[in-house]
């Protein structure tokens, strides 16, 4: 499914945080990779502590090394310098789609934390937001080496949603390219948790809403085990589940439990302000969850 990755780097450690599973996924798919340095319009001398690459020609050096040293022999990767100074690094990133028809960027998040973080969004959840392309997120590891990309469990959260079951695509290539298990969850919601038309509906007839809820849960039931069992035919070892409550909170719950390495979601592209107002589940998975997270672009 994946034959060309796009890696963006900044130059530092940090963002190299995302080379171990490049490579991995380079090797499963032989796939070709694109190392992308854009160069930042005004750039201070230091990012995430450390030197900041300010001219094509350092940034062409540097990932001349980051080639020869995180990729083994037999992978094809190409380097490219956005040489013209931009402002908006998530916005030059997508701007290289025709450029490359590259299926999946890998790039590293960080940046800030907490409140600002889930306003403002990271430049890998806009990158999502505006781009049309898979975008698979690691989070920081300074310590690169110590931190091979490991995919021997995949959850993927599933809803009514029928657009999403995109991303289950995406979820099944990766399952038979690592011979990982994939474990499917449906949540459906509790009259406490309830969000959007559903809290206006609850508080006007709570009584109507519990019963409409509970209803759900035997649908739910039905159309996993009719995904489930597809999926068991391509040779895949699949679990499915319908659990109750907060998708969000019930998502990195099972992530837990499941062992999961790797959470496959899709998403319309909402993050930063427009997800906190929205409740998008994606964006409040990606600001909250630590596991690396592949999401993919619905109904674009």
């Amino acid at each position: 499914m994946f034959r060309h990755l796009l890696v963006p780097l900044d130059g530092s450690g940090m963002a190299e945080s995302a080379l171990p599973a490049a490579a991995a996924l380079a090797g499963r798919f032989k796939a070709t990779v694109t190392l992308l340095h854009v160069i930042e319009k005004n750039a201070p001398e230091r990012v995430h502590g450390e030197m900041h690459l300010r001219t094509p020609e350092q940034a062409l050096e540097y990932l001349k090394a980051v080639s020869r040293r995180a990729f083994p022999k037999g992978i094809s990767v190409h380097l490219h310098v956005h040489r013209a100074p931009v402002r908006k690094m998530a916005k030059a990133i997508v701007a290289h789609e025709e450029e490359f028809r590259h299926d999946l960027i890998v790039m590293c998040t960080h940046g800030r934390g907490g409140t600002s973080r889930l306003l403002a969004g990271s430049v890998a959840q806009r990158v999502i937001g505006k781009g049309t392309k898979p975008v698979l997120i690691l989070h920081p590891n300074r310590d690169v080496k110590s931190a091979p990309f490991s995919c021997k469990s995949i959850l993927a959260p599933l809803d009514d949603n029928p657009e999403h079951v995109q991303a289950l695509s995406a979820a099944k290539s990766l399952a038979s390219a690592f011979g990982a298990a994939l474990h499917l969850l449906m949540v459906v919601r509790t009259a406490g948790t309830v969000a959007g038309k559903w809290s206006q509906v609850f508080r006007l007839l709570p009584g109507a809403t519990f019963h409409m809820l509970e209803m759900e849960v035997p649908d739910a039931e039905a159309y996993l085990e009719s995904r489930k069992s597809v999926l068991e035919k391509s040779g895949l070892a699949v679990t499915a589940a319908v659990e109750r409550g907060n998708p969000v909170d019930v998502i990195l719950k099972t992530a837990a439990e499941s062992s999961a390495d790797l959470i496959v979601l899709g998403t319309h592209g909402r993050f930063g302000a427009d997800a906190f107002l929205s409740g998008s589940v994606a964006g409040d998975v990606c600001s909250r969850c630590g596991l690396p997270l592949l999401l993919v672009p619905v109904g674009k």
